[in-house]
């Protein structure tokens, strides 16, 4: 109910009678004056009420009488009187119904009151109702009422006091809020010209209104009051307290900052008087030292009074806040007073204070903001802002550095001294926290001993003080311990938040302007305004190395996890800040510092030490005072969570980690999450860290790059508490996220990160090096997460990822390389897989660009690698392989790039790429790349390291070569049009096109790089690769050779066959003889194959086989080549150097390709059917009617006849040359060339080794010698028509060379006859075949090929002469038997081995010989040529050789031979005896007799009788003919060859064995009936009757008296010895002869008996007498046989034994 309704006016009416009727009751007895005032007031007001209709305002005209009696009654000084009286005035009051005048007579009558004591409460209560309810007192009314109201605060009674003060405080607000009221009434009006400044008149100001006036006068007073001036407007003031005035004027400031503002008179004052007011009272706190004691001056220093210095500081800071403005310079004062307030050496409440006012200010940003702008950014001014926060960090410090005063709680504090130790030990447990309720942990700082706990002081972001606030306290308060620390530390913590926000907030109105502009001035570029970003940079400048010290140090010291969150977060906010402002020194301070928190103590990362070294080795100096950025130190009381091992080398064994380093960590990667895009090279500081930690914790890096938990690699080393396990996950899952958030990076802020993870992988790199510790794998693993999520702008890093991991692949520690390759691979997989846009395969650069590493990757050594980059290859392929198109190269190229030295399992992953691409990409990949992958396979073959894997490949070749078969016609046009753009191209280049094979059409060049790869097969070192290579060459020649243009076939024919066969050849003839021992342990290499050259032989044998059947089969089409005969001469070059290879299996071969190419042999035998023929080529049956339509562009030669000519060349009927076709095959060119090649290879072959017998002379085998000679007589067919006496010499050279070849040893059992079998061997009879072939050609041909006759019996004899003579084969020594193990050429020959072999084969020449003769003998050639002559010579060897020969066969031929060529011969020579063409035939014949007859060699030892007296029955055989054809014809004959005959047929008769018998011979028997035929004919023809001439008779005289001279002495020598013998008998040869002698002497008688007693000379008898008696001698002798003979010797002598005739008789006739 308002005062004014017409109920309260009612109401107040009825009351105020009531107290006047009050009163007046009162009063009656006492004071009557009294009492009649209140009666005529109460009519007073009666009357009022009955007249006027506005009561209230007639009340309050009249209020003065209204009043009055009331006042009257307070005059009285009676209690009950004056309070009633109070209560009415107060009433009145109320109602507003006291006037101006009414007021000043109430304020009057107070002061009374107030002078004598009274009713101090009500009087008080009467002043504050008038003041407030109405403004009608003003001026010195008003002061009078506030001196009164001052006055009773300084009375006896506490309860007026205090009610007295807080009566002051309403009323001074009063009047300001008057004032205010005011200045809104007039707000509209102008003002009036503002007073002069220098204004000087205290008293009244005239410029001011009424209220403001006294607001004025009353600031004013309070300023003198303060001060302890007089007053100039509180008239009567008697006694003030500067606390009382300081909390006055604190509280007018504080409420009333506009007045000040507003006003410039109120402006003067703050100025004028309030500074220096403050300053001066200041003075004692400055000048005090606390701990001065004695040294102190002499002049008592005023101590610091608390509550002043208390009331101060709360002015200092209301000054601050509010009229910072227009007090400038004071505030920079008062600031550096505060920061001064903060030195240990103040007291310990005065520093507490100032911390709190400290704190006020950090929770104003602006206002720091303002401190900047205006001090620190100015030249000459003092840095305050920095000197605040540098303040405050020393503070901190200080307060673990000093040991402050209050702080002897420490000792007793439940974390102190040996109290930290329990504390620790619960903390180290999990649970025994909190939670347990035993030991609750006080949240704290704690640093080298120094343990201060932490309060909760007041709510973030306001600075609620304690001590500020103790208004009440005289004394200086003992203030708690750690206190301070908490206020510091709030403050710390408010004013980064408080900076940090305000700029950011300003930043991003800043950026949203920025992007509004660009969006609508697209063209322009935005500059915002400089000045705002030059403030935040020095606010940051100037507080960060404060801000850095005090906060690490707190950070290392913080126990509690809460505080260690705070200090974190400001940490990271900073960071960021600077980072926004791109201050790099400061964000990588900051940075560093939450690194270092997150790393065990001492930690040695070089990264960090670098960058804070410049920090630290600056101490920053503070007032004088130098601040150490404190290091972390390591005795801090944390809970341990994990110990693992360091990735530095710096502190061995283990190390441990905190759950303050986790919180860290985990800040760490907030910061890298959040504000991952200012970090820019900072980057490397935090991965740097992170790489550290997450070694220390164990994750190891999974598929994909994520880390996880790895289990410890290295020992039992990392220990994990559960805490921490639980947090792994977690830990890796941010990770993980922090790289993913790297997409929202903007490009530049990525490279930052790239380049960071990039060096901190080279230090990975660096640190792994010679030792084989795990490496970490950090920063590889995470480039890969980074690319992964970056996939879509992945060309702006592939370079430099991929560059790097290139080289972190060529890394020696296995298994940092091995994630190298693995983070390479799985982004070139996830860059093709990709769905970029556009899609890869418009966009052939970025494919490339992705496949480019995988290619780099070849170039990497280390197997593992190129492991892990083909299995990439092979994943790509089954992922991606349709879609490759250009990138095909590339591919193929990874897939080719093997080596040798490279291990078997790569070589295989490689391989199965290169099958998956030959299986299913074909037709996929484009044409020009097809040669690429020919020669891949081809490098497959030719690896060394997997033998299947060759020959598999080769496989490949084939199954490419049906592939192109199929496709020719697609693959020929792709390539066309590809040749026609490269030829333009070159064109415009003006360079020529460059591709092998040029002038050929490119299909045509992809065939050849085909054939040439298979070439270099060919003659690859592996005898299994070469041998499938050369039957793939071979076969897709005969197969799809149809398929090239005529002119490629030249290139086939030289550049691919021919070259081929050089290079065989050269490797065959260098080859290797050493064995091979058997490879692989379980493989057996046969002894055919065991040495380099022996398998080099195969491939030999093959390639020329398969040369030869191609030159055979396109024998048509090859003579249509202009240079066919080049061509054939050089195959049969390579035929000829085959042939003489040191290789029997070559030589063999090569002689079977030269029969094939002669077509002596048919190549294909069974097919006689065109289909068949063609089907043998490989050609399907189905193409053979429309090959004559034949592709574009590639004329078959001749297509019409080309199923007959394909016949013909494959049929039977191949030597048929087609009618009317002049048959090559018969050109003599071509013949006469093959013979040439054939006489050079059977020469070479041939030709006895000229030098001193070497053991490893070859000697070619007897197959290869047969299959030679058996070439000649099908040769010969084709050249008898010019065959020359020369190449008949040729031949016969060749001939003997063949047959005088030894046999090796091993082949011997096979090609050698037994002992018991005269065989011939096939070379023998094919020798022997050659000869015969000659001479029946000679016998059907022309008189002049007659002349050839005596040249072949020449060879024959040759032949024979090897019956005794085998031929030596230059100095080899045939009875060496060489060791079979090392398989060198035998010769196994003891001589009569050698022998046994040439015996049946001289035997069957002879045999020819004798045949032949029989023919010829009468030809003018053979006469001529002396033939009978030589043969008779040539058998005078084995005839005189007789038991000596080789074989017993040989010289009992030779007779035969001898008397059947003498039967024939003999009568043609008698014919021909005057030509004088036989002289020389005679001695010849004489010596072959001699020979014969009187054989030098001895008869063996086993022979038997009967074979004795068979062979004597041969010697006289010899001896009849002597009679019956030669002696006969004695006058055609020459004399000497006759007396030869005498002589021998002497020698015979007599036959006495040489006197050198040795024992062993001693039964030799003597040849008696030979002896007996001798001397019969001798004795004939000694004494016949056709004696023709004189001499004739002497030869036989002689010889007979020279035998019986000879039996003479024989006998006396046996006598003699017989008797000096005595019993002993006589050596039997000595026996045997004297039994010859007697026989000889019993035939003599004989024959004497027979012949005519004219014809014996005297002198023979008297011989033959004397005989007699020597013969009687030997009677005597014992033996028995002697005497039989005797008996025989004696008997003849009867027919002697007639009676002498007398002399007389004798004399007469």
């Amino acid at each position: 109910m308002s005062t004014s309704s017409p109920e309260a006016v009612k109401k107040l009416l009825e009351n105020m009678q009531t107290d006047l009727r009050s009163l007046s009751m009162e009063c009656k007895k006492k004071f009557p004056p009294v009492k009649e005032a209140a009666e005529s007031g109460i009519v007073k007001i009666k009357t009022i009420a009955a007249r006027k209709t506005d009561i209230l305002a007639a009340l309050k005209e009249n209020s003065s009488e209204v009043v009055q009696p009331f006042l009257m009654g307070c005059g009285t000084k009676e209690p009950k009187i004056t309070q009633l009286c109070l209560a009415a005035i107060q009433r009145l009051m109320s109602h507003e119904v006291v006037s101006e005048a009414a007021a000043g007579n109430i304020i009057n009558m107070l002061w009374q009151l107030m002078e004598n004591g009274l009713e101090e409460l009500k009087l008080l209560q009467t002043v504050l109702v008038l003041l407030t309810t109405n403004t009608v007192v003003h001026d010195d009314v008003l002061s009078k009422a506030i001196v009164l109201c001052f006055r009773l605060h300084f009375t006896k009674d506490n309860i007026t006091n205090n009610t007295a003060a807080a009566t002051v405080r309403q009323v001074v607000t009063v009047v300001f809020e008057r004032m205010v009221a005011e200045d809104e009434r007039f707000k509209g009006i102008a003002e009036q010209p503002p007073p002069v400044q220098g204004n000087t008149n205290r008293r009244s100001v005239s410029t001011l209104r009424p209220s403001a006036k006294d607001a004025y006068m009353l600031f004013q007073d309070l300023c003198q009051l303060v001060n302890a001036d007089a007053p100039y407007w509180l008239v009567g003031m008697t006694e003030m307290t500067r606390t009382f005035g300081l909390e006055l004027l604190e509280s007018v400031l504080n409420d009333f900052p506009g007045v000040f503002l507003q006003h410039q008179e109120f402006s003067f004052l703050l100025k004028e008087r309030v500074c220096p007011l403050v300053i001066k009272l200041f003075s004692p706190n400055i000048k005090f030292r606390q701990g001065a004691g004695a040294a102190a001056p002499p002049a008592p220093v005023e101590k610091p009074y608390f509550p002043i210095c208390m009331r101060l500081l709360r002015v200092v800071s209301v000054l601050i806040k509010h009229f910072y403005s227009l007090l400038v310079t004071e505030c920079e004062i008062f600031l550096s007073l505060l920061v001064k307030f903060l030195d240990g050496e103040k007291p310990q409440w005065l520093r507490a204070v100032a911390v709190e006012s400290v704190h006020r200010l950090c929770v104003q940003p602006h206002l720091l903001c303002s401190f900047c702008q205006s001090y620190d950014m100015k030249q000459h001014s003092t840095k305050v802002f920095r000197d605040i926060v540098n303040a405050l960090g020393s503070f901190i410090q200080s307060l673990f550095i000093v040991p402050n005063a209050g702080n002897a709680a420490a000792v007793s504090a439940p974390a102190g001294g040996s109290g930290s130790g329990t504390l620790g030990t619960a903390q180290g447990v999990p649970g025994t926290g909190g939670g347990s309720g035993t030991l609750t942990t006080q949240a704290a700082f704690e640093y080298r001993g120094t343990w201060i706990p932490l309060m909760t002081v007041s709510v973030q972001g306001s600075a609620k003080a304690t001590y500020l606030e103790m208004l009440d306290k005289v004394e200086p308060p003992s203030i708690p311990e750690g206190y301070a620390m908490s206020v510091a530390f709030s403050a710390l913590l408010d004013l980064v938040r408080g900076i940090t926000s305000m700029i950011e907030r300003e930043l991003t109105t800043e950026e949203e302007a920025a992007a509004e502009f660009r969006e609508t001035h697209p063209e322009q570029e935005w500059k915002p305004e400089p000045g705002a970003h030059l403030v935040w940079e020095e606010m940051v400048n100037a507080s960060w190395c404060g801000l850095l010290a005090a906060l690490s140090l707190l950070l290392d010291a913080s126990t509690d996890e809460t505080a260690t969150e705070n200090i974190l977060k400001a940490e990271m906010t900073m960071a960021s800040l600077c980072g926004r402002l791109g201050l790099v020194t400061p964000r990588d301070a900051f940075i560093t510092a939450i690194c270092k928190a997150s790393l065990p103590p001492h930690y040695a990362l070089t990264v960090l030490s670098s960058n804070t070294s410049n920090l630290s080795s600056k101490a920053y100096s503070i007032q004088g005072q130098s601040v150490q950025i404190i290091s972390p130190s390591s005795e801090s009381h944390q809970q341990v969570v994990a110990v693992g091992q360091p990735l530095t080398a710096q502190p061995q064994g283990t190390v441990v980690l905190t759950a303050k380093n986790i919180q860290c960590m985990r800040t760490l990667l907030n910061l890298a999450h959040c504000h991952g895009a200012v970090l820019g090279t900072s980057w490397q500081l935090v991965l740097a860290t992170l790489q550290h930690l997450v070694w220390i914790l164990g994750l190891k890096p999974a598929v994909g790059g994520a880390l996880k938990p790895g289990r410890a690699v290295e020992g039992p080393s990392t220990v994990l508490t559960t805490a921490v396990m639980t947090d792994l996950p977690v830990i890796s899952n941010i990770l993980s996220r922090l790289f993913e958030s790297s997409q929202y990076l903007d490009d530049v802020s990525l490279h930052h990160l790239i380049n960071a993870l990039c060096s901190l992988s080279l230090e990975a790199m660096e640190m792994a090096y010679g030792n084989n510790k795990e490496p970490s794998l950090f920063a590889v693993a995470k480039l890969l997460e980074t690319g992964l999520v970056n996939m879509d702008r992945i060309e702006i890093l592939w370079r430099p990822l991929t560059g790097h991991l290139l080289e972190v692949c060529q890394h020696p520690n296995s298994r940092m390389r091995e994630w190298g390759a693995e983070a390479l691979t799985a982004l070139i997989k996830a860059g093709l897989s990709y769905k970029h846009d556009p899609p890869l395969a418009q966009n052939q650069r970025l494919q490339l660009l992705l496949l480019n590493p995988l290619k780099e990757l070849s170039n990497v050594l280390h197997a593992d690698i190129r492991q892990k980059q083909l299995e990439c290859v092979l994943q790509i392929l089954q992922s991606q392989g349709d879609s490759l198109g250009p990138g095909w190269p590339l591919v193929l190229g990874v897939i080719g790039a093997i080596r040798n030295d490279q291990g078997e399992s790569l070589i295989r992953t490689a391989f199965q790429c290169l099958q998956l691409v030959v299986t299913d990409f074909l037709p996929t990949m484009p044409c020009t790349c097809l040669q690429i992958v020919v020669d891949v396979a081809g490098s497959f073959g030719l690896q060394n390291q997997e033998l299947n894997i060759s020959l598999t490949s080769i496989g490949l070749l084939w199954n490419i070569s049906d592939y192109f078969f199929q496709r020719g016609e697609a693959i020929t046009q792709e390539l066309e049009r590809e040749e026609e753009a490269l030829q333009k191209q070159a064109l415009e280049m003006g360079e020529t096109l460059n591709r092998p094979f040029h002038p050929a059409p490119p299909f045509d060049c992809l065939w050849l790089c085909l054939y040439a790869k298979l070439g270099e097969l060919c003659v690859d070192p592996r005898p299994a690769v070469r041998k499938s290579a050369g039957q793939t060459l071979f076969s897709t020649i005969a197969a799809h050779g149809t398929l090239l243009q005529q002119p490629t076939w030249h290139i086939v024919v030289w550049k691919v066959l021919f070259q081929l066969l050089d290079c065989v050849r050269t490797s065959s003839t260098t080859a290797d003889k050493e064995k091979i021992e058997s490879g692989g342990g379980n493989i057996l290499i046969h002894h055919s194959r065991d040495t380099a050259e022996k398998q080099w032989a195969e491939t030999w044998v093959l390639t020329l086989a398969g040369v030869a059947r191609i030159f055979n089969m396109r024998r048509y089409l090859l003579q249509q080549l202009g240079d066919f005969f080049e061509a054939w001469e050089v195959l049969l070059n390579h035929i000829q150097s085959a042939a003489l290879s040191k290789n029997n299996e070559v030589s063999l071969a090569a002689l079977k390709s030269f029969q094939e190419i002669l077509q002596i042999v048919t190549p294909v035998k069974d097919s006689d059917k065109a289909g068949d023929a063609l089907a043998a080529m490989g050609v399907p049956p189905v193409l053979i009617d429309p090959l004559s339509a034949s592709g574009p562009g590639r004329p078959l030669v001749r297509s019409d006849s080309l199923v007959e000519r394909l016949t013909r060349y494959n049929g039977a009927e191949l030597q048929a040359p087609p009618p009317g076709e002049e048959s090559a095959l018969e050109d003599s060119t071509l013949w006469w060339s093959a013979w040439n090649t054939w006489y050079r290879a059977g020469t070479e072959s041939t030709r006895p080794p000229s030098g001193p017998a070497e053991k490893l002379a070859f000697i070619p085998s007897q197959p290869f010698l047969t299959a030679l000679i058996q070439i000649f007589p099908a040769l010969y067919q084709h050249i008898k028509a010019n065959f020359s006496m020369d190449d008949l010499k040729k031949l016969g050279v060749i001939l003997h060379g063949a047959v005088s070849v030894p046999i090796s040893s091993d082949a011997s059992p096979f090609i050698l006859p037994s002992y018991t079998e005269a065989t011939l061997t096939s070379l023998q009879e094919a020798v022997l075949t050659a000869l015969d072939v000659l001479q029946k050609a000679i016998c059907v041909g022309p008189e002049n090929l007659q002349v050839m006759y005596p040249a072949i019996f020449e060879q024959l004899l040759l032949f024979v002469e090897f019956s005794c003579k085998p031929p030596q084969y230059g100095r080899v020594e045939t009875k060496h038997v060489a060791n079979a193990k090392y398989n060198q050429i035998q010769l196994f020959a003891p001589a009569e081995w050698v022998a046994l072999n040439y015996v049946p084969f001289a035997e069957r020449s002879l045999e020819v010989v004798v045949d032949l003769y029989h023919k010829t003998a009468c030809h003018k050639a053979v006469i001529n040529e002396k033939v009978q002559q030589n043969i008779i010579k040539t058998l005078r060897m084995p005839l005189g050789l007789k038991y000596a020969c080789p074989s017993e066969s040989t010289w009992k031929l030779a007779v035969s031979s001898l008397l059947k060529v003498l039967s024939i011969g003999l009568p043609v020579a008698r014919q021909q005896a005057s030509s004088g063409k036989f002289d020389t035939m005679w001695p010849e014949l004489a010596n072959a007799f001699e020979d014969f007859l009187f054989t030098k060699s001895s008869p063996p030892d086993n022979m038997s009788i009967q074979e004795f007296q068979q062979n004597e029955s041969i010697d006289v055989e010899v001896v009849q003919l002597i009679s019956t054809e030669i002696l006969p014809f004695a006058n055609f004959i020459p004399k000497d060859f006759v007396g030869q005959i005498m002589t021998m047929l002497n020698k015979g008769s007599i036959h006495s064995q040489a006197p050198s018998f040795t024992e062993a011979e001693i039964d030799v028997r003597m040849r008696e009936e030979f002896s007996k035929v001798c001397f019969e004919t001798l004795l004939q023809f000694s004494f016949s009757n056709k004696v023709s001439t004189p001499q004739e008779g002497y030869i036989s005289r002689m010889a007979l008296s020279v035998l019986l001279k000879r039996a003479q002495d024989v006998l006396r020598r046996y006598v003699e010895d017989e008797r000096l013998s005595g019993r002993c008998p006589l050596p039997r040869q000595q026996v045997t002869e004297i039994i010859f002698v007697l026989k000889a002497i019993s035939t003599l008688m004989d024959s004497l008996k027979k012949t005519q007693p004219e014809n014996v000379d005297g002198n023979t008898w008297a011989q033959v007498i004397a005989l007699y008696p020597t013969l009687v001698e030997c009677i005597t002798c014992s033996s028995s046989e002697v005497s039989a003979a005797l008996k025989e010797a004696l008997g003849p002598f009867k027919d002697f034994m007639q009676p002498p005739v007398s002399k007389v008789q004798n004399g007469e006739s």
